[in-house]
């Protein structure tokens, strides 16, 4: 899809509806996304201090999020927040992301949908998380996987400051590889990093090569789909190593 009518976003006007302390979501999804597209974001917004509230509150408040755009008509929109929607579950979540696509006229896709539509294509059964949650929401994710019929082979917490879940904006893909270096993925198709707060482009190039294993993240899943929908390639992958989805990132870390 090309709009030449555009002077900016000819290949595509891309919504991100991100939590709202978050500053992970827009820089890595426009380095996963190519040239000649438009990130256009909108803040999932709660006042609740319970972070399983704020969850349920962005979920449950996305279509006033996506009024916010007003007249701007999107080629596609993702939501960001993987944790609202191993909270809400599996049903509630394809329903009303149906809902708002039909709706608003193009496609409203989540993280977790674009998560399990990856592994699908990579043909992964047994999966590794990482997960930079409390434990409560750590085990929420889990559910979740196994829910989606995965077979969970390892579930690794990567401890935060506190058991607000927004202390998840102050870890580094350094913290994720200082815990998940040491953990043995010979059982596990894939890993994923689970949650779209985290900092995780260098951890997926350095966890790939360490363990031989594909790594995902909820950011380059949700971007990957994205593409998609958009009917973008899957990019190249320069000089670094090829990723199973989605390429020509991998250079751009060191500038972000």
């Amino acid at each position: 899809m090309v709009n030449h009518s555009r002077d900016y976003g000819a290949r595509g006007r891309v919504g991100i509806a991100v939590p709202q302390a978050n500053p992970t979501v827009e820089p890595e999804v426009g380095a996963f996304l190519p040239a000649h597209t438009t990130v256009l974001a909108s803040r999932l917004t709660s006042q609740c201090a319970e972070p399983k509230e704020r969850y349920r509150e962005y979920f449950i408040g996305l279509e006033n999020t996506l009024a916010t755009y007003d007249t701007l008509k999107l080629d596609v929109c993702g939501f960001a927040c993987t944790a609202s929607t191993y909270l809400v579950g599996r049903q509630q979540e394809d329903d009303e992301l149906n809902r708002l696509s039909d709706v608003k006229g193009y496609p409203v896709i989540s993280a977790g949908l674009s998560i399990e539509q990856a592994l699908r294509v990579m043909n992964v059964e047994k999966l590794a998380i990482g997960a930079p949650y409390p434990e409560w929401s750590v085990a929420m994710s889990r559910d979740y996987w196994v829910g989606r019929g995965f077979n969970v082979v390892n579930t690794t917490r990567i401890a935060i400051a506190s058991e607000d879940t927004r202390a998840i904006y102050e870890l580094s893909a350094a913290d994720a590889l200082a815990t998940l270096g040491a953990i043995d993925f010979s059982e596990a198709d894939a890993i994923l990093l689970t949650g779209t707060g985290m900092p995780s482009m260098a951890a997926i190039v350095a966890l790939m090569e360490s363990t031989g294993k594909p790594v995902v993240s909820s950011n380059l899943c949700l971007t990957w789909a994205m593409r998609l929908a958009l009917n973008l390639d899957d990019g190249e992958p320069g000089d670094a190593p090829r990723h199973p989805l989605l390429n020509g990132w991998q250079n751009r870390i060191a500038d972000l």
